[in-house]
């Protein structure tokens, strides 16, 4: 069951997408805002403390865009079918409810023979203002989906630095957060339901890639940018292992000149299961510029 090759290009949208303040709330508690101290992240996790005004995750954004799904680029068997790598650049804060219209590209399809990679990038663009707010990237793999004769594709080094990471935070995860999660949007059974689970190989539901990506994301804006969601401007991972709920993590980042930096997400065997992280910072004033 290969990909179609020739979907490349294909164009989807503009769909519309709507959240309220709810929304963004429940997607900060399904990556771990406040569960360590139901106190610490009000900003993410409340709308209506004292003196705190209510800020958006950026990663948010990236399930905003992918509420109506991934274009239709072929056939595949969906138990073999998993989020692999996801970029993203903002433009500045999220707003806690809106309106905002997607439009999704497939930009590239892999032969990796017998696998299938593809490519999509979307754009959220804010149906009020037309200011756009977020352009993502997705990769995701298809197992058993290639050998159609195309590209393989290039392949990208990264290397963590020989040295001594500048942050490392241990964190783990809810045995529930899997079922949390899903309802930001991605009710992908193989989170859920062990029997679709079990035929993906599995053994038992996995947790889903972009909740670890979120939990470093929060991590990220915590340690680093002082609890400002604005400053987080960009993020790049692959995802490489599966992660059950409550497994023991650990992120670990190297900065790097500028505002830049690079991270991994590592299990407490110390292999990676997001692999190849970058990030960006915006320079504190900014950061304080958006949010005037």
């Amino acid at each position: 069951m290969p990909l179609d090759p020739t979907r490349v290009g294909t164009v989807t949208g503009p769909h519309a997408v709507r959240w309220t303040d709810k929304d963004s709330l429940l997607y900060a508690l399904a990556i771990g805002a406040g569960q360590d101290d139901p106190l610490a992240e009000l900003a993410f996790t409340t709308e209506n403390s004292g003196g705190v005004t209510q800020q958006v995750i950026p990663t948010f954004g990236v399930v905003l865009g992918l509420v109506h799904g991934l274009p239709d680029v072929g056939d595949f068997d969906p138990t073999r079918a998993v989020h692999a790598e996801q970029e993203f650049e903002v433009d500045g804060p999220l707003p806690a409810a809106g309106e905002a219209h997607v439009v999704t590209t497939v930009t590239e399809i892999w032969d990796k023979d017998p696998h299938a990679v593809m490519w999509t990038e979307s754009e959220l663009v804010d149906a009020a203002t037309g200011r756009r707010l977020m352009r993502s990237r997705l990769g995701a793999f298809f197992g058993g989906a290639g050998g159609f004769g195309g590209e393989r594709g290039p392949s990208p080094t990264w290397t963590a630095p020989e040295r001594t990471p500048d942050l490392e935070v241990g964190f783990a995860s809810r045995p529930d957060q899997a079922l949390l999660y899903r309802l930001t949007g991605d009710r992908n059974p193989l989170h859920a339901d062990p029997a679709f689970a079990a035929r993906g190989g599995f053994e038992r539901p996995i947790l889903h890639g972009m909740c670890s990506y979120g939990y470093a994301a929060r991590l990220l804006i915590n340690r680093l940018a002082g609890g400002d969601a604005s400053a987080l401007r960009s993020m790049a991972g692959r995802f490489t292992r599966p992660v059950l709920p409550g497994d023991a993590l650990r992120l670990v980042v190297w900065r790097e000149a500028g505002d830049e930096g690079l991270f991994q997400v590592l299990t407490a065997g110390g292999d990676a299961v997001i692999d190849r992280g970058r990030f960006a910072l915006a320079s504190p004033a900014a950061s304080r510029a958006d949010r005037a």
